[in-house]
């Protein structure tokens, strides 16, 4: 009875430790639309052990401030998020207070004030109406989830950011829309919206287009999910915990085994 149990349960640790391997890598949309073959690029974060580069988010969160900010929010990140990424708490709280946010006061009364680390990133438009209006009936997407959102990942954003091409003489491009060759469809309600120097870095990096797609990348993945990292380190200590305690188990029902064997 009890080899039974023990086999049983050695399966058991078997797929337990193939379930966590599979789901230890990044994860994959699985959004449906045209197949597109965007460039594979070597994100310091796509490895089962791949962490963020702390750098490169901080310059992504300078393009995103600068350049994206403007059409599109980050309505599920907290301000008081960015210590993950390297800012201090001063630091933190001065990038919120250049926001302001509405409230509700003692009184009833909506009323503005400063924004507060603890407040999430303040939308540029107070509602989807404003927000279309403002860009010829289209709808900036929140980019909170944009890696985990469009198929491709973090290789889907940095081809579209740098897929702006000009148009095939043979193509008609409508007044309002953009070419660009990795976006389903190849045309766009988004201008190009990365240009050489755009930014000027604080560290001195050239921001060149490229540059700056991999930065503002390399963010907002973190932003789609801040706890990657900790996900992984826990993915990989119970890995190694199963794969420990499964070899134990083999070798405990050999033991059990050999005098029934020998006989």
């Amino acid at each position: 009875m009890f080899i039974k149990f023990l086999k049983n349960y050695i399966k058991l640790l078997a797929k337990t430790f193939i379930f966590l391997f599979i789901i230890s890598f990044p994860y994959t949309s699985m959004a449906a639309g045209e197949k597109i073959d965007y460039p594979k690029l070597n994100w310091s974060f796509s490895s089962i052990i791949g962490t963020f580069d702390r750098a490169s988010q901080q310059r992504g969160l300078q393009v995103y401030k600068e350049v994206c900010s403007g059409c599109h929010g980050l309505r599920l990140l907290a301000y008081r998020n960015l210590k993950a990424i390297g800012y201090n708490d001063d630091e933190i709280k001065a990038f919120a207070s250049e926001n302001n946010v509405n409230t509700i006061n003692d009184d009833g009364e909506v009323v503005e004030r400063q924004a507060r680390p603890s407040d999430k990133f303040v939308s540029p438009y107070p509602n989807e109406q404003a927000a279309r209006a403002a860009n010829g009936g289209a709808y900036p997407p929140d980019l909170s989830l944009i890696i985990k959102a469009r198929s491709g990942g973090a290789d889907y954003l940095h081809a579209l950011l740098t897929g702006y091409v000009d148009a095939p003489a043979e193509k008609k491009v409508p007044d309002g829309m953009y070419y660009n060759k990795y976006y389903s469809g190849n045309l766009i309600g988004m201008p190009q919206p990365l240009y050489e120097d755009g930014v000027t870095y604080a560290d001195g990096t050239k921001a060149s287009p490229d540059q700056m797609a991999k930065d503002v990348t390399a963010f907002l993945a973190w932003a789609s999910e801040p706890e990657m990292e900790d996900r992984k380190r826990l993915g990989i200590s119970v890995i190694l915990f199963l794969l420990v305690l499964t070899i134990l188990s083999y070798l405990a029902m050999k033991q059990i085994w050999a005098p029934i064997k020998n006989k």
